[in-house]
């Protein structure tokens, strides 16, 4: 069962709503456009309080488990689209309250992504996991241009050898500019996608395919989510005249 337009998962998680803008990626945030502006449930910015999701939304994922044991499969969980899981303005305790979730539903496979890699780590390296856990996340980084990758990816590699995440995952969305995948060796799985939204800022396809080929090179999987722009249904997600929807076995 697929309950998320995020193409790359089956379900989204959402801990807590709110962030703040910490590099160019978030400039325009389509998560600050409908939580905090459309719809007010939250404030974007620092020093402003994060507000976190009921517990009946906190059973979901229980739900989704219980569903996954009957399947037979192992749903991916994007947590999360409207926060980031490194924010420092998010209590602790809420960091220890996802852990304590993933590890309650061991058949959900969770994609914890943020641009706070340095938070994050110093929060998981003092907990003792269990191999459960830390084997149904699947971790990673988002980097939208080389400054950021190159600031963001050397986090990835460290949670690899010190809490030890089932995968590692880049997630280039927006893309904003040409990216050298250095220690790409290390990375599982690479996701790349253009802005959407009255504002977006292009994408060009040189960037894309470099990063393609990359990946192909190191043989590690590829996925395209879209080109984006003013009309992301119009100009599609074909790459060189077909789809990218690879994902780590």
């Amino acid at each position: 069962m697929k309950d998320t337009k995020i193409e790359w998962a089956h379900h989204t998680f959402n801990p807590w709503i709110g962030c703040a803008h910490i590099s160019p990626g978030c400039a325009n945030c389509y998560a600050e456009a409908q939580m905090d502006h459309r719809y007010k449930r939250a404030r974007w910015g620092r020093n402003t309080q994060r507000v976190r999701t009921s517990e009946r939304y906190w059973k979901q994922p229980a739900k989704w488990n219980a569903e996954a044991i009957v399947s037979g499969q192992k749903p991916r969980v994007f947590c999360a689209s409207l926060a980031d899981i490194g924010d420092i303005h998010a209590p602790d305790q809420w960091r220890l309250d996802l852990l304590r979730l993933i590890h309650q539903t061991p058949r959900l496979r969770w994609l914890l992504l943020t641009k706070r890699p340095a938070l994050w780590n110093s929060c998981m390296m003092p907990i003792d996991l269990a191999e459960e856990t830390t084997g149904s996340i699947w971790y990673g980084v988002s980097t939208e241009n080389q400054t950021c990758y190159d600031a963001r990816v050397h986090y990835l590699i460290n949670a690899k050898r010190e809490w030890k995440p089932a995968k590692l995952f880049l997630s280039m969305e927006p893309l904003l500019g040409p990216i050298q995948l250095r220690a790409i060796e290390h990375i599982d799985w690479v996701i790349v996608g253009g802005e959407s939204g009255p504002n977006a800022r292009p994408m060009r396809p040189e960037w894309v395919d470099a990063i393609r080929s990359q990946c192909a090179a190191a043989r590690v999987p590829f996925f395209f989510k879209q080109w984006g722009g003013v009309n992301k249904h119009a100009t599609g997600r074909l790459l060189n005249g077909r789809t990218y929807d690879e994902v780590p076995a």
